[in-house]
């Protein structure tokens, strides 16, 4: 039997402000995984701290909020785990490129093949306003009075220099060009990074209106390939695009993990091999 947006759905409802832009991304979630008709117990949703990490207690899947800036490497413990089954991680700006940021490059080393939905608003809003890696120069938040006298950090570049193997952004304003990027991220086998601009309605940093036409879709010509196209397309402001800027094909975290499994299958004989056997033939 097909499944329906219903069976995404948890029994928690979202406790999120009116009118925030997170709904959107809870949509396209929903309307993603509906559309690839993945049951929601194979499914795993690890989140961080913030807003956005509350997405993981809205779905109807196995879930662990976990603690702030950890959301990719327990994702990637739980890949590992359970390579069999769809590992989606999701979290905020300041979850993901602030405390978290550093795990990123290592998950991105190892391309593990999991969805890392990053919401990004802007601002710290579950905190009450405070400035983000993310917010721009120049603005006065609750920790900067005077205004950010830090650089605004660009994700994208960021994501792309780690060579993270399927690089897109999205925007919460646009439910139905995000659900089908969230699509094509989850069925990509590597690491995808989704990158949501996501407005906060309370904190309204990147404001609402603003966000519906500051997008526009990637040249249709763009090829997903070329690393340094993708490279200046993200530096671009005016317009910013959304889009897959960068997909490659390599080798996952299983299947080098799976390789090494085999090469001492190999030297026992060729037989297969228990855990005991493995890790007394290493030691």
């Amino acid at each position: 039997m097909k499944t329906t947006l219903r069976d995404y759905r948890s029994i928690i409802e979202p406790v999120w402000c009116p009118g925030c832009g997170d709904f959107g991304v809870l949509s396209a979630l929903e309307k993603a995984l509906g559309e690839l008709d993945i049951l929601p117990e194979n499914i795993i949703a690890v989140s961080g701290i913030g807003c956005s990490g509350r997405l993981s207690h809205y779905l109807n899947t196995y879930s662990l909020h976990g603690t702030h800036g950890r959301a990719v490497p327990l994702a990637l413990g739980a890949k590992a785990a359970r390579p069999d089954l769809t590992v989606l991680a999701m979290g905020g700006d300041g979850d993901g490129l602030g405390i978290g940021g550093g795990h990123i490059v290592h998950a991105a080393r190892k391309n593990v093949d999991i969805t890392y939905l990053l919401l990004d608003n802007r601002i710290y809003g579950l905190t009450k306003g405070q400035s983000s890696p993310t917010t721009p120069i120049g603005r006065k938040t609750k920790t900067s009075p005077w205004g950010v006298y830090e650089d605004t950090l660009a994700a994208i570049p960021i994501f792309l220099a780690y060579d993270v193997s399927f690089v897109a952004r999205g925007a919460s304003v646009n439910v139905k060009e995000l659900t089908g990027i969230i699509r094509e991220a989850i069925t990509h086998r590597g690491m995808s990074i989704v990158y949501v601009l996501s407005p906060c309605r309370t904190f309204p940093v990147l404001d609402f209106k603003a966000a519906k036409s500051m997008f526009t879709p990637l040249p249709p010509d763009h090829d997903r390939t070329d690393k340094m196209k993708a490279m200046a397309l993200a530096y671009a402001n005016d317009p910013m695009y959304t889009g897959v800027f960068y997909e490659v094909d390599k080798p996952t975290l299983n299947d080098r993990l799976d390789s090494e499994v085999r090469k001492a299958e190999a030297e026992l004989g060729g037989r297969q091999a228990t855990i005991e056997q493995l890790i007394n033939h290493f030691i």
